[in-house]
């Protein structure tokens, strides 16, 4: 009930109205049953702006940080997040691939849509990464479509570490549904993941006109960070 009265009266009303956001390729979206929307990750406004142009209701993969911060402000978030379709999904162990995989199949087993950004993490620096094949087992472990869609404009209006998001237009694109029913049965086999999930990012990559990366975005951030540090420590 409160994700309909967050989206239909709170939030959502706000959201179209601070960014009027262009909406383009929303026929792609499937009137009923169930479909993977995959998207670029480019600032922490995504979570909130897809949904909100959304008439069906969609469900997100969210990191389990989010639902976990102390005091009144940690409560206040995780209710908001859970408000807003989001389900806590616990990164950091060893199974976490795993755990991610049994709720998103339980998402597209109710018939839902499932919102999920493949390359696992927000850019820091707007170009699109390599992404994870959890988007493609998903896809043909549950035989669903698989929506591309690309934020365009987020990364401007809320880069990585900036607390509010400047008022800025936005345009959110999707693109054709792709059918992967030709992998059926094969969700076992590294070389299809990869070749599902590349073929996803190209699509992706077709909206949004960012520069690839071939790399995990992880990867690439660790790096960095570590060249800060040693920076730092150089410098001292």
């Amino acid at each position: 009930m409160f994700y309909h009265l967050l989206k239909h009266v709170l939030l959502g009303p706000l959201l179209r109205l601070l960014f009027r956001p262009r909406i383009e390729g929303l026929e792609n979206i499937p009137p009923e049953g169930a479909a993977i929307v995959a998207g670029n990750h480019l600032s922490f406004s995504d979570h909130f702006l897809m949904p909100a142009i959304l008439t069906r209701r969609i469900t997100f993969l969210a990191k389990a940080e989010y639902f976990t911060g102390p005091g009144l402000k940690g409560r206040l978030t995780a209710a908001f997040f859970r408000s807003a379709g989001q389900i806590p999904v616990d990164r950091s162990g060893k199974d976490a691939g795993q755990a991610a995989l049994r709720e998103g199949l339980g998402v597209l087993s109710r018939g839902e849509l499932l919102g999920i950004y493949p390359e696992g993490t927000r850019s820091h620096d707007g170009r699109l990464y390599k992404g994870k094949v959890g988007v493609a087992a998903m896809a043909l472990g549950a035989g669903v479509p698989v929506v591309p869609c690309a934020m365009l404009g987020t990364f401007e209006i809320q880069p990585p570490g900036q607390k509010l998001p400047k008022i800025r237009r936005v345009t959110i694109r999707f693109g054709a549904p792709l059918e992967f029913s030709r992998y059926a049965g094969m969700e076992g086999e590294r070389a299809v993941l990869r070749a599902v999930t590349d073929e996803i990012m190209y699509a992706i990559l077709g909206l949004s006109g960012q520069e690839y990366v071939d790399r995990y975005a992880a990867e690439v951030k660790a790096e960095e960070e570590e060249k800060r540090k040693k920076a730092r420590r150089s410098s001292r």
